[in-house]
């Protein structure tokens, strides 16, 4: 059997823990953040893991997670 082929796409946005869940970045941090409340930008730093029903879409498109 082929090998199967992993999503570029997802392979440049997600990244899977060390217990298998899958850890993402805050969108809307990339241009016109001068318009966005400070509160906003501040909770948007850094990175957050998917809730599960999101995860099982994106680890179909990463078979060797």
């Amino acid at each position: 059997m082929p090998k199967m082929k992993t999503k570029s796409a997802v392979k440049k946005r997600f990244s899977v823990t060390g217990t298998g869940k899958i850890k993402a970045n805050v969108a809307y941090k990339r241009h016109g953040l001068s318009k966005r409340p400070q509160q906003m930008k501040r909770q948007a730093r850094g990175s957050f893991v998917l809730c599960d029903a999101d995860a099982i879409i994106v680890k179909k498109f990463m078979p060797y997670a």
